[in-house]
């Protein structure tokens, strides 16, 4: 049982990460893992524990990056500029499947998105910390945090990852 369950997951983040979560049909995953629907519903009786197991597998595979060494860098430039350099080198990595997460963001389950969005909270707060907290550099900070705004920097208007980073811990200081 544990095998098919993992085949299941397997072929649903297979899917999720080629054509995309809202793409991805119950039957596509069944006969990528080599069952039948109602294997795949026998495991996975609803959608939330679908997409909890195949975002765990995602995650397992994909970590997000250990920013423990970045909370205990004193200077707030340098904290951001630690933070952004390992959340960049992540979203080169994993770029492809975050842009269908992205796009397909309304097929995901409600519970999970609020997952993801405390991850980013805390992210955020661990960069602004020692910034002023006036709103437009919280904003700021947050904004230099978010997936778009690498893509658009990096793939865009094609900056190094060193170049967006500095950029944006420029936009950061200058508010």
């Amino acid at each position: 049982m544990a095998e098919t369950r993992r085949r299941i997951v397997e072929a649903a983040v297979e899917l999720h990460t080629s054509v995309g979560p809202a793409r991805t049909a119950i039957a596509a995953i069944a006969e990528r893992a080599g069952v039948q629907r109602h294997t795949v519903y026998a495991h996975f009786p609803d959608r939330v524990s679908l997409f909890r197991a195949c975002s765990a597998h995602w995650r397992e595979r994909h970590p997000f990056p250990d920013l423990s060494h970045v909370e205990t860098i004193e200077l707030p430039e340098e904290r951001l500029r630690a933070g952004l350099g390992a959340l960049y080198g992540w979203y080169e990595r994993v770029e492809q499947d975050l842009a269908l997460f992205l796009r397909d963001a309304d097929a995901v389950p409600p519970g999970l998105q609020a997952e993801d969005a405390q991850r980013y909270a805390f992210l955020v707060a661990t960069l602004a910390r020692g910034w002023p907290r006036r709103a437009p550099v919280r904003a700021a900070i947050g904004h230099s945090a978010e997936f778009e705004t690498w893509r658009s920097l990096c793939r865009r208007h094609r900056l190094s990852r060193r170049a967006a980073v500095d950029s944006m811990v420029s936009l950061a200081a200058s508010v």
